[in-house]
């Protein structure tokens, strides 16, 4: 069995943009803008090189927890099945929310836009809110 940090090794250097960004396409219709959103922002956050390893490794644990296809809590009910993924999203966000600038923002937001079409500015606020 594989530790922690293993995992975390292997998702690292398996890393894929294109693979990445398909798979979340796929869960774009069940977990919501917000959630969209806030995973896209870990995501621009970690491509950015002056993100610390620290908050690279952050953003890497959330980012496999949430898309991982093994879950603590089975996604079985839309609210609940999602509750500790968007707890654990939400915790890995404002961990590293000294580290997303407007530029993360600004791609975070155009590939939304590309997903979803417009996007309300509301939406995407109440996310901001929770990182300052």
């Amino acid at each position: 069995m594989k530790t922690p940090k293993e995992v975390l090794k292997s998702f690292r250097k398996n890393l894929d943009p294109a693979k990445l960004l398909a798979q979340l396409k796929g869960y774009v219709n069940q977990i919501g803008v917000q959630a969209t959103y806030a995973v896209l922002l870990l995501y621009y956050a970690y491509r950015r090189p002056e993100t610390p390893s620290w908050a690279r490794r952050m953003v890497l644990g959330t980012l496999a927890y949430v898309l991982a296809p093994i879950d603590a809590i089975p996604d079985l009910s839309p609210f609940f099945g999602f509750s500790d993924d968007i707890g654990v999203l939400m915790f890995g966000l404002v961990s590293i929310a000294g580290h997303i600038n407007k530029d993360v923002k600004a791609d975070a937001r155009v590939k939304l836009e590309q997903w979803f079409g417009t996007v309300s500015a509301e939406d995407l606020d109440e996310v901001e809110k929770k990182i300052g």
